[in-house]
């Protein structure tokens, strides 16, 4: 399995795990507030958010056939935990509904790392042509050979913003409907005389950044620095959107935990999408 090094340093980042109280009568969690200190590794977020670790050593995963594997009581005390709750503002009655369909007896509902719904935004730092420039990657996992890998899906860098402003109505220059009976000589309208060339584009055309960026890259004007955060969208819960942030910060309420939840209405994911993909 292949991974960048973004996931390589979330998958092993040297933190230690701190470890919890045992579970009471019921499949319950008796917390005393170390709990919540211990998830530090995103995989760690996802055996928690299912029910498939111990919660007195991390180290203790459940597997199916397992008499706690999946178990209600334990992801119930688990979810109580992987919220951020010490500068979040999701209200308890959402954080309720998002349980009761989540542990439903029904239809439980689980996270899959494997599958797809959910993405990285990795906010990191670059030189363009000599000036340091913040750019927002949105990666995702996919299946390469007999493992998965993660892969750069879509970008957003500020100095493309405006660089294809295309003119709509009567602002926008065209080429005749008859250009053709001039072999189309007039190109040099578009290609020459005009500074807006993509307006003599279709009405579906969209410039594509991600291509725009690694262009530049293989011609030696934007250069990597480093990372500066990441964040994690999911989707993969029916009706539901929430995201997962890192709060490094003392106390207990630490790591990898739920920063913002958003109940779905129809139309509301694309509505998500298009503004965390951020190419318009």
């Amino acid at each position: 399995m292949r991974f960048t090094l973004i996931t390589f340093a979330i998958l092993f980042a040297s933190i230690s795990i701190v470890s919890a109280q045992g579970i009471g009568s019921g499949g319950t969690i008796k917390d005393d507030g170390r709990f919540a200190a211990s998830t530090k590794q995103l995989n760690q977020f996802f055996r928690r958010f299912n029910g498939e670790e111990s919660p007195t050593d991390g180290n203790t995963r459940y597997y199916p056939g397992d008499s706690l594997y999946h178990n209600i009581a334990l992801r119930q005390g688990f979810l109580q935990v992987l919220f951020d709750n010490q500068t979040g503002s999701i209200s308890k009655d959402l954080r309720e509904q998002f349980a009761k369909n989540v542990l439903s007896e029904v239809y439980p509902q689980f996270l899959n790392f494997h599958r797809e719904g959910w993405y990285s935004e990795v906010q990191a730092e670059f030189t363009f042509k000599g000036k340091r420039e913040s750019a927002t990657l949105i990666l995702k996992i996919q299946p390469e050979g007999l493992g998965y890998e993660w892969v750069i899906d879509a970008v957003s860098f500020p100095p493309f913003k405006n660089l294809f402003n295309k003119p709509v109505g009567g602002e926008k220059d065209f080429l005749h409907p008859l250009s053709h009976e001039l072999g189309f000589m007039n190109l040099r309208r578009a290609f020459q005389d005009s500074k807006l060339p993509e307006a003599f584009t279709g009405s579906t055309f969209h410039p594509d950044y991600l291509t725009l960026f690694l262009y530049e890259m293989k011609q030696n004007n934007l250069k990597f620095i480093t990372v500066n955060d990441v964040k994690f969208h999911f989707f993969q819960i029916d009706g539901w959107y929430f995201e997962v942030s890192q709060f490094n910060r003392p106390g207990f309420n630490t790591g990898w935990l739920i920063s913002n939840l958003v109940k779905l209405n129809p139309g509301d994911k694309e509505t998500i999408e298009k503004y965390i993909y951020d190419q318009k």
